[in-house]
């Protein structure tokens, strides 16, 4: 094994066939997307280079051009998500660059890699994929503009865009290719998308185009989403609707100058089979050696001793991307790769017997929500579990249990922990209680992170989670099992705050309980609307676009009160805690009582004061922060969102 080649010396006067460009530094390791994609290219026959990061047009150009085409992605994290917090601060860290170093890629990164490209080499064909192609594939709501942009793949002039888990995709590309198909005459591979006109649109996209649905559907146009929330609403609830590989169709959105975004509907899940083979190419799984006077790529850190299990995920939490991103089928590797990628990983030198993680998004689910998906697709009419769970969801940790138990056995292996979030809910569905007690036992590193998200039911309801009783219930369950082992073993909670449909009254809720079990958390996660989550949805155009109803979605005030409401204890948050238990009526938490939330006696000069949001830093007045806390009546906010009052 070998990296890719970075630079025209290693390839001693060869043209590379593709040239993958990312946003994320070069690591070499199947948790990286370039890498996996790169890799699978070079198993098909293709050589391959990459150009990590690139600024300038030398950057660029650094391996020449290549015969077939460029590869793209701005990384595992969408770039303005990358560069910005959810109060729009630029970050000055890049976990994925080297060194930490933050301004290494610019902002909507997508775009501009493949503008570049095209100015630097028209001819040459570009397939993007990666997190911000495929969450920005449709015209969607963007946060840091505050405004509805096209398609991705239309402002960026991409050829073709993969979306979702891009394995099957790429196999089917490189085999078109081989035949002697160029880039931009490929239309019907499964999972991707690209830009046409009417002229010259296959013949079924135009056949749905003038009414036939059987294969293709058209949604709400940019300019209809663009003028009308209802429109928006309605346009991403049918995306979502079409998500699955067996009962999705292709869709097709009009962006602009009579250009039509087509997308062929989504590929077939991976096999057991072909998702071993992807997770166990050629990797180096180590940052490229040039990064080491930087010292290192930090991502790396979390994932080296790491192991994915299983791609996907059916909770669909409302603020969660992942299900748009490939569906709600879970992908899984077989126990035997499992165990070979362990071996491998007791053999790095710098392995000090601890496997940091065995899962997937939700760790513990491992298998497909139920018998029925994969012959029937997924439902569209009803969510695996979230609020309520189907009655028709398997419950079966025992597969992940052995899994577990086998690694525990190999050489070496001092500990195996589960990192990357149990899902309570459906732990506390299984009657079987061999696998919670194992995890207690073995798998946890003093803490277990959670992610309960709130308190409220009104809110939960609309994240898709589970009753809030059900958290106290595992919670209770945890410290039981802990006492019995005799473990001091904590759970770390994790809450959002302003989510929409939240009031102050529901944050005062979620006090109570922090109050209660004496906690309060040292981070706290404001909302971050990113793209294309119902989440989002809801915070743009204050209607669920599952019910089409209002949602409540708190101003920038609000949002400073939610916030200071989860650090209560907090001396500076004291004003906001104190105005918000008065906002809502309940002015028996301010005091010195034992159940009070915050004290009485504030020396400071301004506890009257009514708080403020910070005002915009943009010169249209009419952009600046206005407050709208007064528009309350028994602690419910008495109007819908005002656009004008929006955090910054």
């Amino acid at each position: 094994m070998a990296f890719l080649p970075i630079t025209k010396k290693e390839l001693e006067g060869k043209q590379l066939d593709f040239i993958m460009v990312s946003g994320d530094a070069y690591v070499d390791h199947p948790s990286f997307g370039h890498a996996v994609i790169s890799r699978l290219f070079e198993a098909q026959g293709f050589s391959v280079g990459i150009i990590a990061q690139p600024q300038k047009d030398y950057d660029y150009t650094a391996l020449g051009e290549p015969k077939i085409g460029f590869l793209m992605t701005t990384g595992v994290v969408d770039s303005m998500v990358n560069n910005y917090t959810a109060s729009k601060k630029k970050r000055h860290n890049d976990e994925y660059s080297p060194g930490n170093q933050g301004f290494r890629r610019p902002d909507r990164a997508f775009t501009v890699y493949c503008k570049n490209l095209k100015r630097l080499y028209p001819e040459v064909a570009i397939i993007g994929g990666g997190s911000e192609g495929s969450l920005r594939r449709f015209a969607h709501y963007d946060y840091w503009a505050d405004a509805v942009m096209p398609s991705v793949v239309y402002d960026s002039g991409c050829d073709l865009v993969i979306y979702g888990a891009g394995e099957k995709p790429v196999i089917e590309i490189c085999d078109l290719i081989k035949k002697g198909i160029p880039v931009s005459s490929i239309k019907d591979v499964k999972g991707t998308c690209y830009i046409t006109s009417f002229d010259t649109m296959p013949k079924k996209v135009m056949n749905a185009m003038k009414g036939d649905r059987s294969e293709f559907i058209q949604i709400e146009s940019f300019q209809k989403v663009l003028s009308d929330k209802k429109s928006y609403a309605k346009a991403f609830k049918t995306q979502t609707m079409h998500l699955d590989a067996i009962i999705g169709k292709g869709i097709i959105q009009e962006q602009k100058d009579k250009k039509f975004l087509v997308q062929n509907s989504p590929s077939l899940p991976m096999t057991v089979e072909e998702m071993d083979n992807s997770s166990e190419l050629n990797y180096e799984r180590q940052y490229h050696p040039s990064y080491e006077k930087d010292g290192g790529v930090k991502a790396l850190e979390e994932v080296k001793f790491s192991i994915t299990s299983h791609r996907g995920c059916y909770g669909n939490c409302s603020f969660c991307s992942i299900t748009y991103h490939m569906g709600r089928r879970v992908q899984k590797r077989s126990s035997e790769s499992i165990v070979r990628e362990a071996e491998l990983i007791t053999k790095m030198p710098d392995f000090k017997g601890y496997i940091h993680d065995v899962g997937g998004p939700s760790a513990n689910f491992r298998e497909t929500a139920c018998d029925k998906q994969i012959e029937h697709g997924v439902c569209t009419n009803k969510e695996c579990i979230g609020t309520k769970a189907c009655e028709n969801l398997n419950v079966d940790h025992s597969e992940y249990l052995e899994v577990l138990r086998a690694l525990r056995k190999i050489p070496r292996v001092k500990k195996v922990f589960i990192r990357s979030g149990i899902r309570f809910d459906y732990l506390m569905m299984d009657k079987n209680p061999e696998f919670f007690n194992e995890m207690v036992k073995y798998h946890i590193s003093g803490q277990l992170k959670t992610a309960p998200e709130h308190a409220s039911n009104n809110v939960l309801k609309l994240m898709n989670k589970p009753d809030f009783s059900v958290y106290k219930n595992f919670t209770a369950r945890y410290n039981e099992a802990n006492q019995k082992l005799g473990l001091n073993q904590f759970i770390v909670p994790y809450f959002i705050a302003s989510h929409p449909g939240t009031t102050i009254s529901d944050a005062v809720e979620l006090t109570k309980y922090l109050k209660s079990i004496n906690y309060m958390p040292l981070q706290v996660q404001d909302f971050y609307p990113t793209p294309s989550t119902r989440s989002t949805c809801m915070f743009y155009t204050g209607i669920d676009p599952n019910t089409m109803e209002t949602v409540h979605v708190p101003t920038a005030d609000e949002r400073l009160m939610q916030r200071a409401l989860l650090q209560y204890r907090k001396p500076e948050n004291e004003s906001l805690v104190r105005h918000a238990l008065l906002l809502t009526g309940n002015h028996h938490l301010i005091g010195n009582g034992p159940d009070c939330i915050v004290r009485a006696d504030i020396k400071k000069a301004n506890v009257g004061a009514r708080p403020t949001a910070r005002k915009s830093t943009k010169t249209d007045s009419k952009s600046n922060l206005r407050p709208n806390v007064k528009k309350y009546v028994n602690g419910k906010p008495a109007v819908g969102r005002n656009s004008k009052s929006r955090f910054k």
